[in-house]
């Protein structure tokens, strides 16, 4: 059953959220906050969910899975833009919507964050406002959840760990995960959305299915691979050879040139 009511109130909460966000951006001057708040507005809704519903196991399994991908992810988003400037994709929307970018930014940036993440979130309002009893179908989804967590959780840190080394500032990272293919961070997260909605299909809610379909268009097509890589090449003149070899999404064995 689809729960209106919840859903509106998870609603409110990630704008109220957003709200806080925005206030401290103006304070540093920079919206880049928003990529951390991000995974937080997700567990968040979880907690309204769950606290809406009957309080059952699927419930509590989908929370202790989005509370460690949310701490995870934001933690480690956190600390690699600790210091840094803002993001050049934001600071390219700033130039484009100058003068007041600062109130702008409030719908612009973190305000469409909170409608995206309001679609992305309903496998968590299915689970966590039904009372239907736990099943193998459950067990897969959370599975394929915890899967691509630790795929995504295990690809940033061989990032992080090559872009530690000075030696790295030119070159290419086609290493570990990433000899497999070119955003295995990509597709651990596809594989948490997807699996989530295992776990909200258990419960009935097929309705859920606009959420990764959702994550998968924009992690493939909008913010994700297209984004990146409309430029990565100039910067990077040895990755026109990576995409050659290296499927973009979904690891596969590397085509010999």
């Amino acid at each position: 059953m689809f729960d209106l009511q919840s859903y509106l109130l998870g609603l409110g909460v990630m704008a109220l959220l957003s709200l806080v966000g925005w206030t401290v951006s103006l304070i540093k001057h920079d919206v880049s906050i928003v990529d951390s708040l991000w995974f937080i507005f997700f567990f968040a809704a979880a907690i309204v969910y769950v606290l809406q519903g009957p309080h059952s196991e699927r419930a509590y399994i989908t929370l202790g899975l989005i509370l460690v991908w949310a701490l995870r992810c934001s933690i480690y988003i956190t600390a690699r833009n600790w210091g840094a400037e803002e993001d050049r994709r934001y600071q390219a929307i700033r130039r484009r919507h100058e003068p007041h970018f600062a109130f702008k930014s409030l719908y612009i940036v973190f305000l469409l964050q909170v409608l995206l993440a309001w679609i992305v979130s309903l496998p968590l309002l299915a689970t966590g406002t039904s009372p239907n009893p736990i099943g193998i179908l459950d067990y897969l989804g959370a599975a394929l959840a915890l899967f691509g967590m630790t795929y995504e959780a295990i690809a940033d840190w061989q990032l992080s760990r090559f872009k530690s080394d000075p030696t790295s500032c030119d070159r290419v990272m086609d290493r570990g995960l990433w000899r497999y293919t070119r955003h295995p961070n990509y597709f651990g997260e596809c594989c948490v959305w997807w699996g989530l909605f295992l776990l909200a299909l258990a419960t009935g809610g097929w309705w859920s299915i606009l959420s990764p379909l959702v994550m998968t268009t924009l992690l493939v097509k909008v913010s994700g691979v297209a984004l990146l890589e409309k430029t990565i090449v100039r910067r990077r003149p040895d990755y026109q050879r990576y995409i050659s070899q290296t499927n973009a999404l979904i690891p596969g064995p590397r085509r010999e040139l």
